[in-house]
């Protein structure tokens, strides 16, 4: 078969550290005073590996539930004698003032700090601490770390009220950051005063001031030998901006993109604004002008626009200031413009609203930062799934993999992103999904459902769950997905949609899979749970699918695994069955399905005598004439009956019906079944059938048991044969034959 990109097993290197951050205690570490993770003394791991264990370690608390954050964890790293640390990225509520103050030791060359909220000005003091090494930081979205708390003086009730006053960091700069190149203050506070921040950092490379405003921006041109890079994400720009930017002439990278729906912004592009780029920044590999109106025509005539083949040439560009270029850019940020409709475009990656793949641009470039705009990125992807046919398929789930893992806590990207993901994996595009890729569809799907109770995320995660195989895809969360369903049905308030797919995926899971997996379930209340459905659904009186499934499942969960039985009988099941059965007297599947259940608790004969009533056995006698959904609910009537006949006439404690009556009736019922007929049923194991077959004390169940294995075996050679022979039943059969108690009709059969 085609291998597939994604489908390569992991690094050894990522099992190992995934392996060891999931056992610390059992590999590196040992517990002190059954707290404290300590590092074992003969432990010494250089950065190639320390840096891994630490960006893993903030992704797995982020995007795993299961996995417990260790108060301790960043200590390990606190001696760079026996841990090196380099490069390391760290992400919101994970990372406080005092993990970072535990590493300050470490010779750090690189160190992202992105939406850590948490960081106080404690964290600035400890970033001097790097000063001399440090080259590439990032402190986007840190909003809280430019503030210090203050202690009011004077009077005591005062401090009662306002214990904590936050105050504004004056007097931090980057002084004696003498190798510092890459600076990212995206999203900084307003009050600090970026000039004064950035004046002694000799030769910045690359800066980003995404989200600031700043009305004099001159002082970059301090940096015009040595800047590449530059974003000014929403920033409303002015004249004067433009020809700052036009004096950094080493710029590589340009980005002046803006949200069009944020607020108001006052400049316009203009094709002379265009032109000046173009002349000024010649080594401009990379622009975004991204949610930018343009205020005059930038576009050469239509005519000449839709004409030749398309192309990335400067010369044919529809975008007349781009004429100008001396080849194609490498990418040119274009969301949300007019522009990117055009025909030639002269850049190899565009991200745009035109199509697959400049959406799918959009979503790359987007991600990390600037989620108000991949939001809407997906939405358009969401729209392409749905009405056309992808064609970069895996590129765009791994995409949204990614901004809903980056993103666990946005509302929006939850709800555009969980609803993409159902159009994503549907059957057509089936063959093309690794296990692995689909395995983490499957975990972040489950994320999402974790932390948002809202009911859009919830369906849409619902739905796409629908998309996958079984139990069989779901097996390696099976707990999890147990819960999170019945979370999602115990809730008092309930969306119809939603309850109704939670009860079909119910069901799905505990059809044919292991006894362990059933009786882990049932523990989980998954029995009463489905019983509290029915019971609303009675009060109701509706026999929906809900009402079906939720029997179907009770049907399934309570397959040879007695202890559910048990927990179906003390809920005061067989009185909601009752009562079922008198509401919905023509509803067949519903009979089926409760009868199949009945006939799972009628195999364990501990729970038998609590069947043994007047009232049960004239409903399941009165069954037995049954012509719904064809011998189904007939069949299973009179399985129920076979197993309580087998515990002998001295276990019929009822007067009335009598005992002779009822086996009457089930001769009767059995003889008038279609031999040949095609069953809704599915066996995986004939053990209680063939329990029925070695005993004379009820003839009418061993005909019972010999009719239902020869019926199975003849429709269904292929699936059931193998199963009568491996399960021991030819022998059994062949000494049936031989009892004198057995009926001649039953030996024929048998036979």
């Amino acid at each position: 078969s085609l291998k597939m990109a994604s489908d390569s097993p992991e690094s050894l290197m990522t099992l190992c550290t995934d392996y060891c951050l999931r056992n610390l205690e059992g590999t590196l570490c040992y517990l002190l005073d059954n707290e404290t993770l300590r590092l074992h003394p003969d432990i010494f791991l250089p950065s190639e590996i320390c840096d891994r264990l630490v960006n893993e370690y903030v992704e797995l608390v982020k995007t795993d539930s299961i996995f417990e954050p260790h108060e301790s964890f960043f200590t390990l790293f606190s001696d760079p004698r026996s841990t090196r640390l380099a490069r390391i990225h760290l992400r919101e509520q994970i990372v406080q003032d005092q993990d970072l103050e535990a590493i300050r030791k470490q010779d750090l060359v690189e160190l992202y700090l992105t939406n850590c909220e948490k960081l106080t000005a404690k964290s600035l003091q400890t970033l001097v601490s790097f000063s001399h090494t440090l080259i590439s930081l990032s402190l986007f979205g840190c909003c809280n770390i430019f503030y210090e708390e203050e202690n009011p003086g004077g009077c005591e009730d005062d401090c009662l009220v306002n214990p904590t006053r936050q105050v504004l960091v004056k007097d931090f700069t980057f002084e004696g950051f003498s190798r510092l190149r890459f600076l990212n203050l995206g999203r900084l506070i307003e009050g600090v005063n970026v000039e004064t921040l950035l004046r002694p950092l000799a030769s910045l490379a690359a800066l980003d001031l995404s989200g600031i405003q700043l009305n004099d921006v001159g002082f970059l041109t301090q940096w015009k030998d040595s800047l590449v890079s530059l974003v000014l994400y929403n920033m409303d720009l002015s004249e004067e901006h433009i020809q700052v930017i036009a004096q950094l002439r080493k710029l590589r990278h340009l980005d002046i993109s803006r949200d069009h729906l944020s607020s108001y912004y006052k400049f316009k592009l203009t094709r002379r604004v265009l032109n000046l780029f173009v002349e000024n920044l010649v080594n401009l590999t990379s622009l975004d002008i991204s949610g930018h109106t343009m205020l005059e025509n930038c576009t050469i005539p239509s005519m000449e626009e839709k004409m030749g083949q398309t192309s990335i040439e400067p010369a044919k560009s529809s975008i007349a200031p781009f004429r100008g270029l001396k080849r194609p850019l490498q990418f040119l940020g274009l969301f949300e413009t007019s522009l990117c409709r055009l025909t030639h475009i002269p850049a190899y990656k565009v991200s745009g609203d035109k199509n697959e793949e400049q959406v799918l641009n959009a979503i790359e470039a987007y991600t990390e930062h600037r989620p108000e705009i991949t939001s809407r990125a997906i939405n358009l992807l969401f729209d392409i799934a749905r009405i056309e046919r992808c064609s970069q398929l895996l590129r765009a789930l791994q995409l949204v993999i990614t901004a809903l893992k980056c993103h666990k806590d946005d509302k929006n990207i939850q709800v555009t992103g969980s609803a993409a993901l159902f159009y994503l994996t549907n059957s057509e595009y089936r063959m093309e999904q690794s296990v692995k890729l689909r395995r983490q569809v499957i975990q972040v799907v489950l994320n999402g459902m974790e932390s948002y109770q809202e009911v859009t995320v919830q369906r849409n995660c619902c739905l796409t769950l629908c998309n996958f195989s079984i139990p069989e895809e779901l097996e390696f969360q099976y707990r999890r997905v147990n819960e999170l369903l019945l979370n999602i049905l115990n809730q008092s308030r309930q969306d119809e949609s939603i309850q109704r797919i939670a009860v079909h995926l119910c069901n799905a899971l505990v059809c044919q899979v292991d006894n362990d997996h059933k009786e882990a379930v049932g523990k989980m209340g998954f029995v009463m749970t489905m019983l509290k459905l029915i019971q609303k659904k009675l009060a109701d009186k509706t026999c929906d699918q809900v009402m079906e499934f939720s029997w179907s499942a009770l049907w399934n969960i309570t397959d040879e695994t007695p202890d559910n039985c048990e927990m179906f009988l003390n809920y005061s099941g067989m009185k909601l069955f009752l009562e079922c059965l008198k509401e919905f007297p023509e509803k067949q599947e519903l009979h089926r399905n409760m009868l199949g259940l009945l006939g799972n608790v009628a195999e364990v004969k501990e729970l038998r005598p609590q069947l043994m009533t007047s009232q049960f056995i004239s409903v399941f006698s009165n069954l037995l004439e049954s012509k719904a959904d064809g011998i189904e609910v007939s069949y299973n009537a009179c399985g129920v009956l076979s197993h309580i006949m087998f515990d002998g006439p001295e276990a019929w404690g009822i007067c009335e019906p009598h005992r002779e009556e009822v086996v009457k009736r089930m001769w009767a019922a059995i003889q008038s079944w279609d031999i040949n007929s095609r069953r809704n049923i599915n066996y995986r194991s004939f053990e209680p059938i063939l329990r029925l077959l070695p005993q004379g004390i009820s003839p009418v169940s061993q005909h019972w048991a010999t009719w239902a294995l020869y019926n199975l075996v003849s429709v269904y050679p292929d699936k059931y044969c193998p199963l009568l022979i491996k399960e021991g039943g030819i022998p059994l059969l062949k000494d049936m034959i031989k009892m004198a108690s057995a009926r001649q009709e039953t030996k024929e059969m048998a036979r």
